[in-house]
């Protein structure tokens, strides 16, 4: 009877020790899940991208090896002319030659993707001209190192000669035996003198058919020792249809 009560409690024994064992496992398991679970949850693997600043302008690459192209192609996308030009003291209304394409795509693409909506007039010589298409402003930068430091070939004609109301583009005189022209920039005769030295060393590319007063009250404004305008003469461009 006392080998039963012992065998029996021994049999207890082990059931108990088996089931304890058997519940420590299962705990230690779900544990490891709820760790497992736990750790995906709170820190999970992410891939580090790289964070782009936004561009506030959309533009073409354009390079001094693709810009004939580019602007060929753009040219025939683009067939108008006019252009209007408001200033504080007037509106300049721009009539640009066919037979200078490449300048005419040029302006026209800078002109619509509001790149001289940022700059004024910033050089001003009366009886002379006045010159653009530049500014102080940091976006005027932004856009020009974002469109491409692109030249332009010389388009000279000899129908297209240097007059009062003509629009011309600038150019660097060092270094430049091609005489090709700055896209950016670009000037009108003011002056009614003979100008003729400039023929054949700018291209002119266009002449202002209303609004030509506005460039004579331009050179009127009261200008600094670097000839720039006092008071600047912020200037809005869009292309007539």
């Amino acid at each position: 009877m006392k080998k039963l009560k012992f065998y029996s409690i021994a049999k207890l024994c082990v059931f108990i020790a088996i089931g304890f064992l058997s519940f420590t496992i299962s705990s230690c398991d779900t544990n490891k899940q709820q760790k497992k679970s736990i750790k995906k949850i709170v820190t999970p693997k992410v891939k580090k991208k790289k964070i782009k600043k936004k561009k506030r302008f959309t533009t073409d690459t354009i390079t001094k090896e693709n810009a004939v192209i580019f602007f060929r192609k753009y040219g025939k996308e683009h067939s108008e002319n006019k252009v209007l030009l408001s200033t504080r003291l007037g509106d300049i209304t721009i009539k640009l030659y066919k037979n200078t394409p490449l300048h005419r795509a040029s302006f026209l693409y800078l002109t619509n993707i509001g790149y001289f909506n940022t700059t004024c007039f910033y050089r001003v010589v009366p009886d002379f001209i006045v010159q653009g298409g530049n500014s102080e402003n940091e976006i005027t930068q932004e856009i020009k190192a974002q469109v491409g430091n692109y030249l332009l070939p010389s388009e000279f004609r000899k129908n297209r000669l240097h007059k009062r109301g003509v629009i011309a583009a600038a150019r660097d005189w060092e270094y430049n035996p091609e005489k090709k022209s700055t896209p950016f920039e670009f000037y009108f005769i003011q002056g009614k003198n003979d100008q003729s030295h400039l023929n054949f060393e700018h291209t002119v590319f266009g002449e202002i058919i209303d609004g030509i007063e506005v460039i004579d009250k331009i050179t009127a404004e009261k200008i600094d020792r670097y000839e720039w305008p006092q008071t600047d003469v912020l200037m809005k461009l869009k292309v007539l249809k």
